[in-house]
């Protein structure tokens, strides 16, 4: 159902809040994804909000749901979730009978503060991006970068989920122990590696009781919706403790997310085929089904930009470093991930999120980590006013941003996360 396209996603629809019909908007009509959002500088509870234009529409108060519980709302079906985003569509349209009582209920994003856009319960972060995983292994194994399961199984660490934030997120350099090569003994300090990750991250919808493994069809049902995520990384630690059992302190200090959940039906126009090249292996049985290879994949362009404390202080923007594809990038669809996380009975519960794991593309420009793009920190990327990185330096603040386009559909985004490194 989240792949069908319907009314909602009709490109002539027009929405009586002007700043929706902007040419580049991230959220017209067609898009309507959640957050939870307050008036800034208040003490008010948390509400489920939704982004149109540049406004924020209060979601509980136009009675279509009575709850300001994001998780509540993901644990209802598909059809349910449908049906509440064609009553949203509806109340927004142009010569809609809500226009003069829902227009009281907007409040301007630039006077809104956002928070994580639900209760994440878990947090299991994946290694999909197959340039990614190549580039980085033939840093460290260059006879053998990809391990001998990769193509086979979906590769996941349990993550942190007391450290994700919401795009803003100002965090300090974490600390810990690493070790030099030519080092007899590991050293304690703080990180000089420290790197961002360009991911995507998926909202559990349903979940699923334990013991009870979701088929391919049911995963796709039990998607919420994709959000931006910056898994922040430390790579200098991450080479000293990931082995046998792979990350820890290297990836739990800080995570960073959109405030904004993309749903899955939003998505319906930016799906694509699930298609490998000649010569791969086909996935097993319980990560293939027809739906997925019809549409199984999500078709997002993806772009990293940073300004440092330097361009700051004169008044510069951000740079781009690099923009790709999500559907070039990933090995795995959502659906693969779901349930392969589920096929051994592991309950997923709504609020779950999955991170995609680092999404780079084939070519230089399209990297989603430093780690690569600096080729190990051994080619410095040249930035304006004469200033170099190999890896993040103090001040430095990441903007990752994503939207979708097609040909007979309207550009949809999914905002930006932003990250800034302190001390």
């Amino acid at each position: 159902m989240s792949a069908t396209v319907n009314d909602t996603h009709d490109p002539a629809l027009r929405c009586w809040v002007d700043s929706a019909q902007q040419p580049e908007i991230d959220f017209p009509i067609q898009n309507l994804p959640y957050g939870r959002y307050r008036q800034a500088g208040s003490t008010q509870g948390w509400r489920i909000g939704v982004a149109i234009g540049d406004q924020i529409l209060d979601l509980r108060a136009t009675g279509l749901i009575d709850t300001d519980d994001l998780n509540e709302l993901m644990s209802w079906s598909s059809e349910q979730r449908l049906q509440l985003r064609r009553a949203i569509s509806l109340g927004l349209r142009e010569g809609s009978a809500q226009r003069q009582a829902w227009s009281k209920l907007l409040l301007a994003q630039s006077e809104a503060e956002m928070t994580v856009p639900c209760r994440i319960g878990d947090y299991t972060d994946f290694y999909t991006g197959i340039h990614h995983a190549t580039a980085v292994g033939r840093l460290f194994r260059p006879d053998q970068p990809l391990m001998p399961n990769y193509k086979w199984v979906p590769i996941g660490y349990h993550g942190r989920a007391s450290s994700i934030r919401v795009s803003g997120q100002q965090f300090k350099r974490p600390r810990g122990q690493t070790k030099a090569p030519d080092a007899a003994e590991p050293s304690f300090g703080p990180s000089r590696r420290l790197d961002y990750e360009l991911e995507l991250g998926f909202y559990v919808a349903q979940g699923n009781a334990l013991g009870e493994p979701l088929s391919m069809d049911a995963a796709e049902e039990r998607l919420f919706g994709v959000s931006l995520l910056n898994d922040w990384s430390a790579r200098d630690l991450q080479a000293w403790e990931y082995q046998p059992l792979g990350p820890f302190l290297s990836k739990s200090f800080a995570s960073t997310v959109s405030p904004w959940i993309v749903t899955a039906e939003a998505l319906a126009p930016f799906r694509a085929p699930f298609v490998r090249d000649a010569g791969e292996p086909a996935p097993l049985p319980y990560l293939d089904s027809e739906g997925n290879r019809a549409s199984g994949a999500v078709d997002i362009m993806l772009e990293v930009s940073i300004q440092t404390r330097r361009m700051a202080e004169a008044g510069q923007p951000a740079v781009r470093l690099t923009l790709g594809n999500s559907r070039e990038a990933a090995y795995w669809t959502p659906a693969q991930l779901l349930a392969h996380h589920t096929v051994n009975g592991c309950n997923l519960q709504p609020g779950d999120l999955l991170g995609s794991g680092t999404l780079s593309g084939p070519q230089p420009d399209q990297c989603g980590s430093l780690l690569e793009l600096t080729v190990g920190g051994k080619q410095p990327i040249q930035l304006p006013g004469g200033e170099q990185r190999t890896f993040l330096e103090d001040g430095d603040t990441l903007i990752l941003r994503g939207w979708c386009v097609r040909d007979g559909a309207v550009r949809i985004g999914l905002g930006e996360v932003r990250g800034t490194v302190l001390p």
